[in-house]
């Protein structure tokens, strides 16, 4: 059996800079089946990297003549690219099997099956096990009865096999197949935080989340529970791709990174093995636990981190208990920025606009507050309601929701009103908190004369690009 995985063609995330990241879940996946079954024909086909429209990617695929195909669905937005990519494989051949998997596709399996014939298969919940039990069954042509976090179907009806279990030990699982996209390793950058030439590469320390923001569809689908893989673990990944593949700049993918002990450890580690001086990487953290732990931000400055991602939300009280993030305090959010500056850790600040109550006022009240706090860049976004969310079965109860082409569920593109403002008012208001950042004069030479090399580099790289006008043109 020849299996082919396919980061499909797409446009990227204006809001965040030109990036071409690795196809991490699917290198996730081709590992774990070459491991169960190394009889089994793997082939990855990274669109993005290879430079591969639909037409080119039809001809490759024709060209390998797969058995089976699973597209990258790593999140909403990219939905109907996996499903795009599914109709494809059935154009060139209707036998070739197709599945998809992810956090959309597993909280509407069900619409998913009943509503795209072009879909064979929907991987529930985490995927390595099962893709594999499904690749074995398919080649020997047995029953996909009993196949845990399996859905499919089977005549007219829709079977729903038992939810799987989560992997315990993640040091189980095999390092993502990055030979599988050798050829591609010095293409894939990320423009904002890193020079172009930087080649980028992704390092999972966790999967999930032990909080549960309401709008958040990371630890509904982890089942609230955080799992760690080892620092010894993590840190033979970052040697080996920066030894082998002569990767640069990295992401950890953790929703919560955490400054703990484990955190202190690998760090400990990338020193000890020389690595912080030869590379650069990025994480998400928590203002409680930067504030509880300044002590381990100086070891992350040494192990390389030089960027940090640090949701502050919004001001409202309100607000904030309706998120469920009422560990947000405005002193100590103002006092975290100040850390991360001091340690000369560049602080990248979310805020979320949009929530039902919102209005002109209350709006200009968050960006005040962004202005406020000062964090080195701040992000704006409008409150989405990602499938799987409570947020989504509320907005969809009540008939909020005015679009559902899930190509529109960026966190940039204005989905539902709320109680005083329509939903083209709600995008002029995102236009306006970009506008009062990237609009300022006195913030932009300030940012492009900064004496912090990550802070004048990534200000001069903003001055070029066309945020405003891409904002504007959504309304």
């Amino acid at each position: 059996m020849h299996v082919v995985l396919v980061e499909p063609p797409k446009d990227f995330w204006f809001i965040m800079g030109k990036y071409i990241p690795p196809p991490f879940g699917i290198l996730c996946l081709a590992a774990f089946l070459e491991e169960k079954h190394p009889d089994t024909e793997i082939t990855v086909v990274d669109s993005q990297a290879e430079g591969l429209d639909w037409d080119k990617l039809e001809k490759k695929i024709s060209l390998i003549e797969p058995d089976l195909v699973a597209p990258s669905s790593l999140s909403t937005a990219n939905a109907f690219y996996a499903i795009r990519t599914a109709g494809l494989a059935k154009k060139i051949n209707p036998e070739i099997k197709t599945v998809l998997g992810g956090q959309h596709f597993t909280a509407l399996t069900e619409e998913t099956l009943r509503n795209y014939p072009e879909v064979d298969y929907v991987i529930r919940g985490e995927g390595e096990v099962t893709f594999a039990e499904l690749v074995k069954r398919l080649e020997s042509n047995k029953s996909l009865s009993g196949i845990k976090g399996l859905s499919y179907r089977t005549g007219n009806q829709i079977v729903h096999e038992e939810d799987r279990p989560l992997i315990n030990v993640l040091d189980s699982i095999p390092f993502p197949a990055y030979h599988q996209v050798e050829d591609n390793m010095q293409n894939y950058y990320f423009s904002l935080m890193a020079d172009q030439e930087k080649p980028f590469a992704i390092v999972e320390g966790s999967r999930g989340c032990r909080h549960n923001c309401s709008y958040c569809s990371q630890w509904c689908f982890w089942n609230t529970r955080q799992r760690t893989k080892s620092p010894e673990r993590i840190v033979n990944e970052f040697k080996l791709l920066h030894e082998k593949y002569h990767s640069q700049f990295f992401w950890f993918t953790d929703d919560n990174f955490g400054l703990d002990q484990r955190t202190r450890e690998i760090c400990e580690g990338l020193i000890k093995n020389d690595l912080g001086n030869e590379i650069q990487w990025f994480c998400q953290l928590r203002v409680d636990d930067i504030i509880k732990n300044p002590e381990t931000l100086d070891l992350m400055k040494k192990a390389g981190c030089i960027w940090t991602l640090v949701g502050f939300d919004n001001p409202n009280k309100k607000v904030l208990n309706d998120f469920r993030r009422t560990e947000v305090d405005k002193h100590d959010s103002k006092r975290a920025i100040e850390l991360l500056r001091y340690k000369e850790i560049f602080s990248q600040g979310t805020f979320i606009i949009g929530h039902r109550n919102d209005s002109h006022e209350t709006i200009e009240a968050v960006r005040e507050y962004a202005d406020y706090l000062d964090p080195d860049i701040a992000s704006f976004f409008i409150l989405t309601p990602f499938p799987g969310t409570e947020i989504f079965e509320e907005a969809r109860k009540h008939g909020w929701i005015e679009d559902y082409n899930w190509t529109n569920y960026d966190m940039v593109h204005a989905l539902m009103p709320t109680e005083h403002l329509t939903r083209i008012e709600v995008q002029q208001e995102l236009y306006k908190c970009y506008d009062s950042l990237f609009g300022s004069w006195p913030r932009r030479y300030r940012g492009i004369s900064s004496s912090n090399t990550i802070t004048r580099r990534t200000y001069t790289y903003l001055a070029k690009q066309a945020l405003l006008t891409e904002l504007k043109s959504l309304f």
